[in-house]
């Protein structure tokens, strides 16, 4: 490590192999092994979870309906997340390999902060769904049909896309020079971005841009379309249908509170706690990363009543066969 940290501007047009130092766990590095083991049972969970919600979807002909089929790109985009993060993090707790090549790590970059922001895309292509079905009910089938779904999906993608490239481009054109020393056990903007000796002004304000368009005005629509449910259901719904109503949205909303809390907490961390202890940065943004993935398909297997009879289906038929 202080090797590589001493070495010279560094880019991509190198000759000699280039390599980030990934960290684990600071001051609990000879703990590695048993701290492996609740990372390995959250992957677990992440990975049994949203296949599971993938598979209750396809077999059920009865989910096939708008907000389950938004539910199964939230499913394959947490999905993308754990499989990410799964293999430099687990290497390293198990086996204490801390490098990784200049490419990998931007490939990693760019699939963390593509998926990271197409999560936030499909919540609020799910929050439309939900103002769609509980405020235009008689107009549900006719404006959700397979086809906008389809272009809503290929939407999002080329969103995510076309919002990462520039700043992977811009980052990548630059030197690393003042370490190779990485804050985490993957590769994330925020940090690699420290350890450039250049001039960063233009991935500066291209990243302020960038939260403006996504953490911030996501979940200022978010919040517009839960203003506009609200204002429906009090000024037409009786207090049965009122409660139905916000409780076919609790879910969607636990989920955007999931994603957005430690999404906020770590840009807010590395933006204004820079001198903070490296443990608090290492949690938070394992909390940002684990999370959603975790998380998501307990809420809405929890809360949502059709998820959980096709679980039961599922594992019926199984234990039959």
């Amino acid at each position: 490590v202080l090797h590589l940290s001493r070495m010279g501007p560094v880019t991509n047009t190198t000759h000699t192999p280039f390599y980030f130092i990934l960290t684990g766990i600071p001051g609990f590095e000879a703990s590695h092994i048993w701290i492996s083991i609740p990372f390995f049972c959250l992957y677990a969970i992440s990975i049994m979870g949203n296949t599971t919600i993938l598979a209750v979807i396809r077999i059920e002909p009865s989910l096939r309906q708008p907000m389950y089929l938004f539910l199964s790109m939230l499913a394959l985009t947490d999905l993308g997340l754990t499989l990410t993060t799964l293999p430099t993090v687990m290497q390293l707790l198990w086996f204490n390999i801390q490098k990784i090549r200049f490419e990998a790590c931007f490939a990693q970059f760019f699939f963390l902060h593509g998926l990271s922001f197409m999560e936030s895309s499909v919540l609020l292509a799910m929050s439309f769904d939900r103002y769609v079905a509980i405020c235009l009910p008689l107009h549900y089938a006719s404006i959700l049909t397979s086809e906008v779904i389809c272009r809503i999906g290929l939407a999002i993608i080329c969103r995510c896309v076309l919002a990462v490239l520039p700043s992977l481009f811009l980052l990548k054109r630059l030197p690393f020079c003042r370490s190779h020393l990485l804050s985490h056990s993957y590769c994330l903007h925020q940090d690699m971005i420290h350890l450039v000796c250049a001039d960063i002004r233009v991935n500066a304000w291209y990243g302020f841009a960038l939260v403006l368009l996504i953490i911030v005005m996501d979940p200022l629509l978010i919040v517009l379309s839960y203003v506009l449910i609200l204002k429906n259901v009090l000024s037409t719904a009786t207090r049965t249908e009122r409660f139905r109503a916000l409780n076919n949205c609790l879910s969607h909303f636990l989920a955007v509170l999931v994603l957005y809390v430690p999404m906020v907490g770590v840009s807010m961390t590395h933006r204004f706690a820079k001198h903070a202890s490296p443990l608090v940065h290492v949690i938070m943004a394992n909390i940002y990363l684990l999370a959603p993935p975790v998380m998501n398909p307990i809420i809405y297997s929890a809360k949502t009543k059709q998820i959980r009879q096709g679980i039961t289906r599922l594992l019926f038929q199984r234990k039959t066969h």
